[in-house]
């Protein structure tokens, strides 16, 4: 097993009357890629920084390695943050902005070197050590900020959304990168973003935040395909929610879920919520849903519903549709672009099928509101 590298143990920070990391509990092991993953205002970046120092928690302690930091500084703990903003130095060429933490720290001048040519080696940039900050690009910029975070082999390095002033096409590339770089060097990323898929494309283990709370923990697989609440289905990824209500559970491992706005569903009783009995959520995520004209059955063993397709989207990899079943509810279709059968059209009448296995079930939260920015 891994060394626990990070441990927060009942942490709350309060800003005033405002709550922003609620009696907060976590373990990040040594070597992890760990992302903290929700909404502006959810309390993920105010963890980050008490990993690192920059806030004191209100009560609770901070450990790094096994040692309580809760009362240290930044430069007194082993970590590193790299933000979104760069911060590095205009008046210096991207060697000195890289050497600069060895030099403060009077590393030899020939292991600086060393070190800063390793650190570019691996964040790709071999041959820009002369250039200035102002002749590279965003993306170049964020490596920059990388090596100088690296070159001082941190025990921990803290990432604030530093992918989140590129373009899509160089955050994509960015996340790759920053994958294979955590890989190479082996030491724990601790990662905050609100980006869904930037998290399950890097992490090994997800915290989704909501409210200063953990709502979901896992690896990112798990808690797409088996979200614990109503806010989690809906924030990693598309998620269709119809209510209903719990009617049976019968000795094929199954329960029946007799829908508000339409028919009944099958799903398996291990999904459904502990103890639930009444009212829930049943979900199914858009590419776990086929869709045929009217008329054509699907197969007796699976979910099946109804409806009339009220928008098609053609976006390259995928169509897009949207379906009001006949029960009112609306459901969202991806269908991969394999340009072998016809799509159904605006107005179409339709028929959607899915697997039970496919289908989750959650309990209704009535306080899901729109987050506001932490500032």
């Amino acid at each position: 097993m891994p060394e626990v590298d990070v441990r927060l143990e009942r942490v709350t920070k309060r800003f005033g009357e405002v709550v922003a990391v609620d009696d907060l509990s976590l373990d990040i092991a040594e070597g992890e890629f760990f992302s903290l993953l929700g909404p502006s205002g959810c309390g993920k970046t105010t963890t980050l920084r008490m990993i690192g120092g920059f806030e004191d928690p209100t009560m609770g302690t901070v450990y790094l390695g096994g040692r309580d930091v809760t009362d240290l500084p930044p430069y007194r703990r082993d970590v590193n943050t790299v933000f979104q903003s760069y911060a590095l130095f205009p008046h210096l060429n991207v060697f000195e902005n890289v050497a600069f933490g060895l030099r403060r720290r009077k590393v030899p001048k020939d292991e600086i070197a060393t070190r800063v040519r390793e650190a570019m080696r691996l964040v790709d940039l071999e041959g820009f050590e002369e250039r200035r900050p102002a002749q590279m690009s965003g993306g170049q910029q964020q490596r920059v900020a990388l090596a100088r975070a690296l070159v001082n082999r941190p025990k921990v390095l803290l990432l604030d959304e530093p992918l989140g002033a590129l373009d899509l096409k160089l955050r994509k590339q960015m996340q790759l990168e920053l994958k294979r770089i955590q890989q190479e060097v082996g030491i724990t990323f601790i990662y905050v973003t609100h980006d869904q898929e930037e998290a399950m494309t890097m992490s090994n283990r997800i915290a989704v935040m909501r409210h200063g709370r953990i709502e979901q923990l896992g690896e990112p697989e798990a808690v797409y395909e088996n979200p614990a609440t109503e806010f989690v289905a809906g924030f990693l990824g598309a998620s269709n929610l119809l209510e209903g209500e719990v009617k049976e559970t019968n000795g094929s491992g199954l329960a029946t879920v007799l829908l508000t706005a339409g028919p009944s569903v099958r799903l398996p009783v291990d999904r459904l919520p502990a103890g639930a009995t009444g009212r829930v959520k049943v979900g199914v995520r858009p590419e776990k849903v086929s869709i045929a004209p009217e008329g054509e059955a699907g197969p007796a063993d699976r979910n099946t519903v109804t409806g009339r397709v009220t928008m098609s989207t053609y976006i390259g990899v995928s169509h897009q549709f949207k379906v009001q079943t006949a029960g009112g509810a609306e459901l969202t279709v991806y269908v991969q672009n394999l340009g072998a059968e016809r799509s159904p059209a605006q107005g179409e009448s339709v028929v959607l099928t899915w697997k039970p296995e496919h289908t989750f079930a959650v309990e209704p939260q009535e306080d899901l509101t729109s987050e506001e920015d932490e500032g």
